[in-house]
């Protein structure tokens, strides 16, 4: 039988409270909020012992219907919870569900999107949502349903600090009115808000519990030897900064990446990125930063040739026209790791899913068997080694589709918010490989919003702003633009 995800977990969170909930990744923060919500058992099967009681309901006994009226889940990536094309449409689909009269309906989808600050976007189609405002329109459509009780599972994890600032001013609001347990790893954003803190440990037991500023300082060798995330002002590292002597001397190096005159729009649409002029040579690291929408994942996706070629300008790998690539020789020059790990698998088994592209090489299987079961044990995924992919938590997909590109060895890596998910020590593990693979001569692009481990790892700071270029500097290098890059985008 399989290890418990959650065990001998016990906990009572009052009406109106807000609860932190930590823990590393992997150790059962999503599965317990499934288990409150009734996903699990109803549509994700697991065994149960114990009890669970939200607002009143077994969520394990109770119909789906009613579940759904009790206790509302907000997941990571609003997008994929969507099911319909506009906000009104959206936001009333909840409602449809509940059976609530249609002319009760406007009202409450008016009132819960005053909630969230988002009034004038009733008639929006939900495409043209930035990332903040999708996340909004999520909790909205939730609030529509006026649920006592609200589950929120790193309702922030691909929002810019601007929009991760305005997500919580808007929880701060619905404090008192609902009963909030939130999953987070930005905790200088949020700490304020909770009244009552859950440390859950790798084994998905209980690590300690309690006032969040007497539980964490009483348990804070514990909680950080457990790879959970704390605020700045307690975390030892969160002070580290890059420095000329932590990266290879560049010199004359020639460029890994050449842009000129870069100017792109999908179809339809208006132009993303405008004119970009862009060099980046072999052996640098590169912060990607900027706001949601500044056009940040399209320009990867230029330099990796992944996107058809651009209205103007040109993109050059290595000296050589992207154009008069072949896309076996992209693969062998560029490892992308993109924003949304399911995007990238291609097999059923994490243990092929590491081989598959050393396979497509031509590798001898004695070789592909020590380089998958080193990467396993880099990435702490050797117990997974036999499960599909898929069924990984999101901390754990996050970091085999990182262990998926780097075992080849490509001379440029380029991955779109590699530790996004990530736990403490996962996050320094895998940025302190990219450093060791920098220091070997590897050119790193990165994007993020995590400035905290921008600061300390990145060479080079390249700020995004509608699409352009708006600050391109050394990372310890002070401008008069650090508080636009550091604060607010």
């Amino acid at each position: 039988m399989a290890e418990p995800a959650v065990q001998d977990v016990s906990f009572a969170l009052p009406a109106g409270q807000l609860a932190l909930l930590l823990g590393p990744s992997g150790g059962g923060k999503s599965t317990l909020a499934l288990a409150l919500t009734g996903l699990i058992p109803h549509h994700i099967f697991a065994h149960l012992k114990g009890e669970i009681w939200v607002a009143g309901l077994n969520p394990a006994q109770a119909e789906p219907a009613q579940m759904a009226a009790r206790a509302g889940i907000l997941f990571q990536d609003p997008e994929a919870a969507f099911a319909t094309l506009t906000v009104e449409d959206e936001l009333a689909f909840g409602l449809e569900n509940l059976a609530v009269p249609r002319e009760a309906m406007l009202p409450r989808i008016q009132a819960a999107l005053a909630a969230v600050g988002m009034e004038d976007f009733l008639h929006r189609r939900l495409e043209t949502l930035s990332g903040g405002e999708a996340q909004r329109i999520a909790l909205a459509a939730l609030l529509a349903m006026q649920p006592p009780v609200l589950i929120l599972d790193e309702p922030t994890a691909n929002l810019d600090p601007r929009a991760t600032r305005e997500f919580f001013a808007t929880l701060a609001n619905l404090k008192g009115h609902h009963t909030i347990l939130l999953i987070e790893h930005k905790l200088d954003a949020c700490w304020h808000l909770a009244d009552q803190v859950l440390f859950l440990g790798e084994d998905g037991r209980l690590l300690a519990q309690g006032d969040p500023e007497a539980t964490l300082h009483a348990h804070l060798p514990q909680i950080l030897e457990a790879g959970i995330w704390v605020p700045s002002a307690l975390d030892p590292r969160a002070a580290r900064r890059a420095s000329p002597a932590d990266f290879p001397p560049l010199n004359d190096a020639p460029p890994a990446v050449e842009i000129h005159n870069l100017t792109f729009a999908y179809p339809e649409g208006a132009p993303v990125l405008r004119g970009i002029d862009l060099r980046i040579p072999q052996g640098d690291f590169v912060a990607l930063l900027g706001a949601n929408g500044a056009g940040k994942s399209t320009l990867a996706l230029h330099m990796a040739g992944l996107l058809p070629p651009p209205q103007t300008g040109e993109v050059r790998l290595f000296g050589r026209s992207l154009a008069s690539l072949s896309p076996r020789e992209k693969a062998d020059l560029v490892g992308f790791v993109f924003q949304n790990p399911e995007h990238q698998f291609v097999t059923e088994r994490v243990w092929d899913e590491l081989a598959y592209s050393l396979r497509v090489r031509g590798w001898p299987e004695e070789r592909i068997r020590a380089r998958v079961e080193s990467l396993l044990a880099d990435f702490r995924l050797t117990p997974h080694a036999e499960r599909n992919p898929f069924t990984l938590s999101q901390g754990q997909k996050r970091r085999l589709s990182v262990g998926t590109m780097l075992a080849a060895g490509q001379r440029l890596l380029i991955l779109d918010e590699p530790t996004f998910g990530q736990d403490r020590n996962t996050a320094y593990a895998l940025m302190e490989r990219l450093r060791s693979l920098n220091q070997q001569g590897v050119t790193i692009v990165m994007i993020t919003h995590d400035l905290r481990l921008a600061r300390e790892y990145a060479r080079r700071l390249v700020v995004l702003e509608h699409g352009q270029v708006v600050e391109d500097r050394l990372a310890w290098q002070e401008t008069g633009a650090e508080e636009a890059i550091f604060r607010g985008f």
